[in-house]
């Protein structure tokens, strides 16, 4: 009886006429939409996880080049970078809408020639949540079963990273290197959220911005207990000046995290709570 209501359910939503939709952008741009888009290009690996992680990665028709998760993504045509993708082969997708950031060069001209846009970032936690319920207002998915349920399941596995570690662990003063710079992890970005979340202290400061280009020397005064480095590149770490007195590279506590990992722990968006175990476990094996 129970799959045959379901069954039922699921027919008479199908039936359903399609509803306009109003989004607000995160540049403050109103856009509109006759219904929910079938056809969406992104252009940023936050925004295309996101889309996914609602469940609807079938809508998907075009990615910029690093877009890579899930692997199901892989397939679709690329569209160039994010920042200044191709504007022919985006066309030429026919895309209902194209997800891009806030800084992306693409949406005025995406525009001009009749292209819907929609620019969304995330810079912190909040955001990450704020732009998953967005996503889910643009897919037709309702917060209970999409963005909030989501949300919920983030939240309390980066509650439960922090809370495997010890006491001690929670003492550790650590350095985050994005990349090659060096550019940190500040404690108002969302990796430095992260951190504070675990119960480590992060050595820079809100006060710098969120991924500040550092003075070497300003880690070597700062002496932390813990080094990771976020490695897409696959570069060998960096011999900057005076960093072989630091007590993290003394005692070879350091995490340089490969190009699967750092994709986790850089990406502001529904792999957080992932991103959060690796850090956690990082900071178990080299200071717990």
């Amino acid at each position: 009886m129970k799959a045959f209501a379901a069954l039922l359910f699921a027919c008479c939503t199908a039936l359903l006429p399609a509803h306009a939709l109003q989004i607000t952008d995160d540049r403050g741009v109103s856009v509109s939409f006759a219904q929910s888009p079938q056809r969406i290009v992104s252009v940023l690996p936050s925004l295309t996880e996101g889309v996914c992680a609602l469940d609807q990665c079938q809508r998907l028709v075009g990615v910029d080049r690093y877009s890579n998760y899930p692997a199901s993504v892989r397939s679709l045509p690329v569209v160039g970078g994010g920042i200044d993708p191709n504007i022919e082969a985006i066309v030429a997708l026919k895309p209902d809408v194209v997800l891009l950031a806030v800084s992306s060069r693409a949406s005025e001209r995406l525009e001009a020639l009749g292209i819907k846009v929609l620019a969304l970032e995330t810079k912190n936690h909040a955001d990450v949540r704020r732009v998953l319920k967005k996503l889910g207002a643009l897919l037709d998915i309702p917060d209970a079963v999409g963005a909030d349920r989501l949300w919920r399941i983030i939240d309390a596995s980066v509650e439960a990273a922090a809370q495997s570690l010890s006491p001690k662990a929670k003492n550790t003063r650590v350095y985050f290197e994005v990349s090659r710079g060096p550019y940190a992890a500040g404690e108002s970005s969302f990796i430095g959220e992260t951190l504070r979340r675990l119960g480590v202290k992060n050595i820079i400061p809100a006060a710098l911005g969120p991924f500040p280009r550092i003075n070497p020397e300003f880690v070597v005064r700062a002496n932390p207990d813990l080094i990771m480095v976020g490695n897409r590149s696959m570069q060998a770490m960096a011999a900057y000046p005076g960093w072989s007195s630091i007590k993290a590279v003394k005692e070879q506590r350091i995490c340089v995290y490969g190009v699967d990992e750092s994709d986790v722990v850089v990406r502001p968006g529904p792999r957080m709570a992932e991103a959060a175990r690796i850090m956690a476990k990082c900071i178990a094996d080299k200071a717990g």
